[in-house]
């Protein structure tokens, strides 16, 4: 049971760098001398590199809001797992820190289709690895919600 505690701990650690690189990350799109991310819109020009910030259109502060939710969400089941963990009865399931667990999987999941949508594509711009980072963490911090539905605190 020990080694089950730890491997959902360590995934749940692992999604949560996943997210957190991925929100902070400078690399959404990657296209010739520009780099976007969900703050900035970053070129080289003239052996400089100029960062100004990112458009102020509502689908990219839609995806900046929802991505920090991912990660609050998944922050508060981390504690609410480690606080169950302590507090819950014997028998007792991890429905509260599964909850936050799917709802971080539901809102980075809608951060990343929504950039998907609504980012330009010129054709020259390609998706760079923090967009990807957060669709690798969508179905992990999935699969983290239901292992803890369907795990319970042994006697």
């Amino acid at each position: 049971m020990l080694l089950i505690l730890l491997g959902v701990l360590i995934m749940h650690l692992i999604i949560l760098i996943l997210l957190i690189v991925s929100t902070a990350a400078s690399t959404w799109s990657v296209g010739g001398d520009t780099s976007t991310d969900l703050w900035y819109s970053c070129m080289t020009s003239n052996g400089g590199y100029h960062c100004k910030p990112a458009s102020s259109e509502d689908w990219i502060q839609a995806v900046q809001a929802l991505m920090i939710l991912s990660l609050l969400f998944c922050f508060f089941s981390l504690i609410a797992f480690v606080f169950q963990l302590f507090k819950l009865v014997k028998g007792g399931r991890f429905f509260f820190t599964a909850i936050f667990q799917i709802l971080a999987s539901v809102f980075v999941m809608c951060a990343a289709i929504i950039y998907t949508v609504m980012s330009p594509n010129d054709g020259a711009t390609q998706f760079g690895y923090a967009y990807v980072l957060a669709w690798v963490a969508f179905p992990l911090t999935l699969i983290s919600g239901l292992i803890y539905i369907v795990l319970r605190k042994k006697e």
